[in-house]
């Protein structure tokens, strides 16, 4: 038997017994002759009633309260719970003054005062549980060690499949620019797992890859790397869990994929984008400034030339359509910055080669 349905039975006793109680009181009130029909109608709604609403008054508030604290991150929960020590504290301080006043200001008034007080007590701890938590990492460690502990360093950071299948994230841990702890919650790694299994050549080389990358990240002492059983409720898709993750996390996504990068923002979640970092990082060329690159392959307009840098950012060479598989002394004319990355407009510039020049290949 289900607990909903043994609630179901204990709900009808209890409630039926109430009825049969509540209908021989009524019936010996009113002084009714058919005291008998009062006592069984009352008894029957009140079985009906516990038959019908107890899930609804016990176990289905109980099953609510689970998911939203399934939600929940542990420093939220922490930070609420130190909200609600203080304030009830604070409220039992101010419960013997209040006692003292005259009735009924004496009953009401510190139940309404710790209640009160328990409710903005956990919402300012919540909504500052960064500033609040970040407090205790500057405590010394057992041991007596005073080192002090950054902040960012409890920062947790949502990991997206696409920044994992990528790759690049091993690299950027090895030099250190990310600080905290990376997360990736269970739905991530079991939709990593699916496209590792997927019937398709491609998508399965992919996810494998993907799976080796968050083996690699586990092994590197860097930066930790935990797997999370955090949950959303509600909703199927792994970005949209990402991003209500965040939002209850207060943390950033690690991602390349365009459009959850658009919707994370649109929704006030910060953004990690491994695309915008390697092109921040791309070698930065002015008009004028003077490199030399080789010419591969003919461009989209006629009599254009194409090559590329080291970090893979491409040149479009004015008449260099004549000049495939040269290495051509060009001067930048434009420097055009699009969502797929950087591009570079250069001409020819002749034989001479000044001392400040580029190659590229």
């Amino acid at each position: 038997m289900s607990v909903e349905f043994v609630s179901r039975l204990i709900g009808m006793i209890v409630l039926g017994v109430g009825g049969l109680y509540l209908g021989a009181n009524l019936a010996r009130m009113a002084d009714a002759a058919d005291a008998e029909r009062w006592v069984l109608v009352f008894a029957l709604v009140g079985v009906l009633a516990g038959l019908v609403l107890t899930p609804w008054l016990t176990l289905r508030p109980i099953r609510a309260a689970r998911r939203l604290l399934g939600q929940l991150s542990s420093r939220t929960l922490l930070a609420g719970l130190f909200g609600l020590i203080l304030s009830l504290v604070i409220a039992g301080l101010l419960a013997f003054p209040l006692s003292l006043l005259p009735r009924p200001f004496s009953q009401i008034l510190p139940i309404a005062v710790a209640i009160i007080l328990a409710y903005f007590g956990v919402a300012i701890f919540i909504t500052r549980q960064n500033d609040i938590l970040s407090v205790f990492s500057f405590l010394p460690s057992r041991g007596g060690d005073s080192r002090v502990k950054s902040g960012d360093n409890t920062r947790s950071i949502l990991m997206d499949t696409s920044v994992i299948i990528d790759g690049r994230i091993t690299d950027i841990v090895r030099t250190g620019f990310l600080a905290g702890s990376l997360l990736i919650p269970r739905f991530v790694l079991a939709e990593l797992q699916h496209i590792a299994d997927s019937g398709d050549k491609l998508r399965r080389q992919r996810g494998r890859r993907g799976l080796e990358v968050l083996a690699n990240l586990q092994k590197d002492p860097r930066l930790p790397v935990y797997i999370s059983d955090i949950d959303v409720e509600g909703t199927r898709e792994v970005d949209d869990k990402l991003v209500i993750l965040a939002r209850q996390m207060h943390a950033p996504i690690l991602t390349n994929d365009f459009n959850l990068n658009r919707v994370a923002e649109l929704q006030g979640v910060t953004i990690l984008n491994i695309n915008d970092l390697a092109n921040a990082v791309k070698a930065v060329f002015l008009p004028g400034e003077e490199l030399t690159v080789r010419i591969i392959q003919e461009g989209r307009e006629a009599r254009q030339g194409v090559g590329y840098l080291d970090d893979g950012t491409m040149v479009v060479v004015q008449d260099g359509s004549e000049l495939l598989g040269q290495d051509v002394q060009t001067s930048v004319t434009k420097v055009l910055q699009t969502a797929a990355g950087r591009m570079i407009f250069a001409k020819p510039e002749g034989d001479s080669k000044p001392s400040h020049s580029r190659k590229a290949k």
